[in-house]
């Protein structure tokens, strides 16, 4: 590859571990090729905010050496997650006066509409990361989706707006100026996820996304083709890790072992005892104590999702039901559990949208790292090495990002 090759990459951020994904796009068929994977563990973060700078930054610089090493790429720019029950969406709409008659919509009119549609809706102290138009209405006509080169001179919008704390936002984008990486954009991790494991006609019919991540867990609703809902919980994974390891009286190491190996989210048809081998020793729990222990973490889990559907509006209202990411939905029957536990179809998705094969990367745990990739992709272009100030980060987050969704519209 040369030095004009275009290269997509996408870093998740997440509590316990960073994975980053390079693709090298195709000049004729823009689809990108994975080139580079790596995971590593991280460190400095609670709850999906960054809590001490030099943990994630230290994280992510380990991560991109890893799949820079793996692909031949230096890793300059990339789309990165955020994540944290900070992250709420909220519905606003905006009016505006695009002109006299005969006026045609074009794109200074949508970007107005947008910030007017946020003016005011959103304090101060937050960072608007995504708006998604639901539908226009020009001059009386309504459910118009893209008004863009109609004539008219009222403009109106109904519109999701996706916004995050300025603080975190502000952390993270220290954190990846340590590690000299650039943010081409800034996106919630489940929205990513959404992307490489969702097809259009589910996004169209009705389907929720719930990614089980680390320390937070994740749900994004979509309907008639756009982003309805964003809410995230601030329990995950590692919580039910954590009760493994207090329930059998082990060490969290183990415990996880346990979690992704033996357990199973229904009920099982015949007990019987769990071997793990940890560091050439074995250790041998009761299934029963681990399905007890287990069953309890997911259905308060389950619980909040239940409840996130609800405040969408959407509860057992999703014809495609739920699709779940992230690393604890590989726990066994997880999928059943998720069905019978909400009144929907669900299934463990599979990331997809990429060319190339990679080791562990059709996982649910890489759903987030596939999607930013697939999102950055929209935008990667050669760039030289250089660091990024907080305020051209919070531009990205704001204004790039909005380019990107604008584009592949999810």
């Amino acid at each position: 590859m040369n030095d004009t090759s275009r290269y997509a990459v996408g870093i998740d951020l997440g509590t316990t571990s960073v994975r980053c994904v390079v693709g090298h796009i195709d000049a004729t068929t823009d689809v990108p090729t994975i080139i580079g994977v790596s995971e590593v563990p991280n460190s400095g973060m609670r709850k999906g905010t960054v809590v001490n700078l030099s943990g994630p930054a230290q994280a992510i610089d380990n991560a991109l050496g890893e799949a820079e090493r793996m692909s031949g790429h230096q890793v300059d720019a990339a789309t990165v997650s955020i994540n944290g029950s900070h992250i709420v969406s909220t519905t606003a709409d905006g009016m505006v006066a695009v002109g006299s008659v005969g006026h045609e919509i074009n794109e200074e009119d949508i970007a107005r509409i947008e910030e007017v549609a946020t003016l005011g809706k959103v304090p101060p102290n937050r960072v608007v990361v995504q708006v998604v138009p639901h539908n226009y209405r020009l001059d009386g006509q309504d459910n118009i989706r893209d008004p863009r080169g109609m004539t008219g001179t009222r403009l109106e919008v109904t519109a999701n707006v996706v916004s995050v704390m300025a603080p975190h936002m502000t952390s993270l984008e220290k954190a990846l100026e340590m590690a000299s990486v650039k943010p081409r954009g800034i996106m919630p991790a489940v929205l990513a996820a959404g992307r490489a494991v969702l097809t259009e006609q589910q996004i169209e019919n009705g389907v929720a996304v719930v990614d089980i991540g680390g320390a937070t867990t994740s749900v994004a609703v979509y309907e008639e083709g756009d982003l309805q809902y964003v809410g995230v919980i601030p329990m995950g994974g590692a919580n039910i890790t954590n009760d493994l390891a207090i329930g059998l009286k082990t060490d969290p190491e183990i415990a996880d072992k346990v979690k992704l190996s033996h357990a199973l989210a229904t009920e099982r048809k015949e007990p019987k005892d769990a071997a793990i081998t940890y560091e050439k020793q074995t250790y041998t729990f009761p299934s029963t104590d681990i399905d007890e222990i287990v069953g309890a973490r997911l259905e308060e889990i389950f619980e909040c999702v239940a409840k996130e559907l609800k405040k969408a509006g959407r509860a057992g209202k999703l014809p495609s039901g739920i699709v779940l990411t992230g690393g604890s939905a590989k726990i066994q029957g997880i999928a059943d559990y998720a069905k019978e536990a909400l009144g929907l179809a669900a299934r463990v998705g599979k990331p997809a949208g990429y060319g190339g094969v990679a080791e562990n990367i059709e996982e649910p745990q890489f759903a987030a790292a596939v999607g930013l990739m697939l999102m950055d992709s929209e935008s990667a272009t050669p760039a030289p090495r250089a660091k990024v100030s907080t305020n051209s980060a919070v531009q990205g987050a704001g204004g790039l990002v909005k380019n990107l969704l604008s584009k592949f519209k999810i």
